[in-house]
C-alpha cells in the first residue's frame, strides 16, 4: 500500500441502502505518496474530481437525504450518467487505495456502482477508514466526544465550507488524514 496512490472518496446519495438508493455526487482527491526519510509520506494531489450523477430512480429517494446533500433538479440538469462517471473514475483511481470517512458506507455504494455500470473496479484491494483511525488515535482525548467528519474537522481546525457536498467532504477527509498522521 505504500507505493499506491491514495484516493480520498466521498459520495452523496439518495438514501442509506446501496441496493435501493443511488450515488448522485462523487468527490475524489487522488494523492501520490512520496516517501520521506524518518517521516510519513508527503502527499501530492494528482486529481480533484467532482461528479454529479443523474439519478435514474429519484422516486425512491429519501427526502431527508436529498435535503441534507442539497439535491435539486436544476443543479443536476447537466449531470452525467452512472456508466460515464464510473468509466472516468476507474481510470483516475486505478491501483489507488480507497480512503473514506466511515469507509464502509462509501465503499458499499461505490462497489454497487461498479456492478450496476458494468465498469471493472481497478482499485487496489486495500482500504483505509479515517473514522476508525480517529477512534483509535483520539479515544482517550477528552476534547473528542464524536468521531463524525464535522466534529473531527472542528477538532483539527479544518474548514469544510460546503459540508455534505462530495468534493468538499473528500477534501476534508484528506486534510484530517494528514493531521492524524502529522503529514505536512
Amino acid at each position: 500500500m505504500k507505493k499506491h496512490n491514495l484516493a480520498f472518496i466521498d459520495v452523496e446519495t439518495t438514501g442509506f441502502d446501496c441496493a435501493k438508493h443511488e450515488i448522485i455526487e462523487l468527490g475524489v482527491v487522488v494523492a501520490r505518496q512520496i516517501a520521506q526519510n524518518g517521516a510519513g509520506p508527503k502527499l501530492e494531489i494528482i486529481h480533484e474530481l467532482e461528479y454529479k450523477i443523474k439519478p435514474k430512480h429519484i422516486e425512491t429517494a429519501e427526502p431527508n437525504a436529498l435535503r441534507v446533500n442539497g439535491y435539486n433538479e436544476g443543479d443536476w440538469l447537466f449531470a452525467l450518467d452512472l456508466e460515464a462517471v464510473m468509466k472516468d473514475f476507474a481510470t483516475k483511481v486505478a491501483d489507488a487505495t480507497f480512503v473514506a470517512h466511515n469507509m464502509l458506507f462509501d465503499w458499499r455504494f461505490i462497489d454497487a456502482a461498479f456492478a450496476k455500470s458494468g465498469v471493472r473496479n481497478s482499485m487496489h484491494y486495500g482500504k483505509l477508514d479515517t473514522l476508525s483511525m480517529a477512534f483509535t488515535k483520539l479515544y482517550h482525548d477528552e476534547k473528542v466526544q464524536s468521531f463524525k467528519l464535522e466534529s473531527l474537522a472542528e477538532y483539527f481546525g479544518v474548514k469544510n465550507e460546503k459540508a455534505h457536498t462530495a468534493l468538499s467532504d473528500a477534501k476534508t477527509t484528506f486534510e484530517i488524514y494528514k493531521k492524524m498522521l502529522e503529514i505536512k
